[in-house]
């Protein structure tokens, strides 16, 4: 029996220089006398830098990408592995993967499993651990949105009015489409807003939106930076200007005998119900309503006859409803949304006085005798207007009543909602901006076709109330608002919720 182990079992010999008992081998050495004469690692380097852009959570591959890597991904081992590409050249990679590391402790360690054949053909494996430190490098993209002043293309937004109404507009219509985002820069100036971007791609992209969105027009140029003569690449800056009709929601406008003959017989002096892609006119005598685009304007210009500042408040004394009007020769479409009445109203300002004004208006489905409305006075003003000193002083309205009038401060304290705002440089700050944005609230909670295109989200802080108040202001329901994101230490637990930070 013992002679038939001995017969069964593997030959073996012994280790030439420690004299252990091994396999045989071509180098008749053992694996741990063969390890201390070779090291298959050598000019493998095991520390490597790896620069990472915090800002925009970036990692860099040589020689200029920035690409974006996960923890512990298939893209992040790639690129680490490219990193010593060159020294893993003469040895032959089984196996590669991540060792764990705290996340904030800006180390990546990578165990890896090579082999490569020694001496006389002998194959030796080993497993050795690589260390990446990570280095925080700001990338050219960002560094161009620190800079804030270098810049490929800039589209200049102007409005030629003493009102911000259409501004708030389009700027939740950029944050609801996520425009802003290619931005480098927004600055706000008195009469509009300038966008800065790295491409001109991403500015022909906002001109082709803000033409979409609003009536307007536009005109590019650009200029001349460097010029590479032996590569003949140009180097351009370019600037985009986008002109918005100067018409905003609650203006009364005086239109050419012209423009309002070929929009249906209309009466020359409208009220400027809405500004979306179109110019939204109601004529406050007969309720007939128009679209006006934005190369009709142009065709056709008009302007306001009055300023916001100049809304004088009056108390209704008496309404009457009007039954419908039978239509004239070539009339357009009517508003199914109002109401015509008959109104005698006194200005607030005359009330020791007998004085009162008769007027025909399209609110008659909102108002009732003794409620405060603000409006236009016609009778007592100087019109400088080219087509309103043309007409017939007999087709003047004395008052054009724009709006219910509300108390403003219940109004606020009552709000329970909010709208997000872009992040701007503001200089020249007036300080009529905060009456204006709360016009533009207003307009939203009682205009449902504009709050449609809005991101209107709940505000926590201001407790729900009961929308049985009938006789109250418009409000917006909480069907139609949004919950706002807030990430909390719950979402991730404690070291994950201050990196989320």
């Amino acid at each position: 029996l013992c002679v038939f182990l001995l017969l069964w079992a593997p030959a073996r010999s012994l280790c030439c220089q420690c004299g252990v008992p091994i396999p045989p081998n071509a180098a008749n050495v053992c694996v741990g006398c063969l390890r201390g004469q070779v090291d298959i690692t050598e000019g493998i380097p095991k520390q490597v830098t790896v620069h990472f852009c915090k800002q925009c959570e970036r990692y860099l591959q040589p020689p200029g990408t920035w690409i974006q890597c996960a923890l512990e991904s298939r893209e992040l081992l790639a690129l680490c592995l490219k990193k010593i590409k060159a020294s893993l050249s003469r040895v032959r990679l089984i196996d590669a993967g991540f060792i764990w590391t705290e996340p904030h402790s800006k180390r990546l360690k990578l165990k890896l499993t090579v082999q490569k054949e020694v001496i006389n053909g002998a194959v030796l494996q080993q497993i050795f651990v690589v260390e990446y430190m990570v280095v925080s490098q700001m990338c050219e993209d960002c560094h161009r949105i620190e800079a804030k002043d270098f810049w490929k293309a800039v589209v200049q937004v102007r409005q030629k009015t003493l009102h911000k109404k259409t501004f708030y507009y389009l700027e939740q219509l950029i944050l609801k489409h996520r425009l802003h985002q290619n931005t480098l820069r927004i600055k706000e100036i008195h009469d509009g807003l300038d966008f800065y971007y790295s491409s001109k791609q991403h500015a022909q992209k906002m001109v082709d939106f803000l033409q979409c969105t609003v009536p307007a027009r536009s005109k590019s140029s650009q200029r001349l930076i460097s010029h590479d003569i032996h590569s003949n690449v140009y180097n351009y800056k370019s600037t985009f200007s986008v002109e918005i009709v100067p018409i905003c929601k609650d203006n009364v406008v005086c239109l050419s005998p012209k423009l309002a003959q070929s929009l249906g017989n209309m009466s020359q002096i409208c009220v400027c119900i809405r500004v979306t892609s179109t110019i939204h006119l109601i004529d406050p005598s007969t309720l007939q309503i128009a679209e006006i685009d934005g190369n009709t304007y142009w065709r056709h210009p008009f302007n306001s006859l009055f300023h916001p500042k100049q809304l004088e408040e009056f108390i209704v004394m008496d309404i009457n409803r009007v039954q419908e009007k039978r239509k004239g020769a070539g009339a357009g479409a009517r508003s199914n949304k109002h109401t015509l009445a008959e109104a005698w109203v006194r200005k607030t300002s005359e009330l020791d006085t007998d004085h009162q004004y008769f007027c025909n208006t399209h609110l008659g489905h909102i108002l009732n005798p003794g409620d405060l409305v603000l409006g236009f006075d016609l009778a007592n003003c100087n019109l400088n207007d080219e087509f309103a000193n043309k007409m017939n002083p007999h087709h003047i309205p004395d008052v054009v009543l724009i709006k219910k009038s509300y108390d403003r401060s219940k109004r606020q304290r009552r709000r329970n909602w909010k709208l997000k705002e872009l992040e701007r440089d503001r200089e020249g700050m007036d300080t009529d901006d905060e009456r204006q944005y709360q016009d533009f609230l207003e307009d939203l909670e009682e205009d449902e076709a504009i709050r449609k295109n809005v991101n209107i989200y709940r505000n926590a802080d201001v407790p729900v109330e009961s929308d049985t108040d009938d006789d109250g202001p418009p409000r917006i329901s909480l069907a139609e608002m949004l919950e706002d994101l807030h990430i909390s230490q719950d979402a991730t637990g404690g070291e994950g919720a201050s990196m989320m930070t």
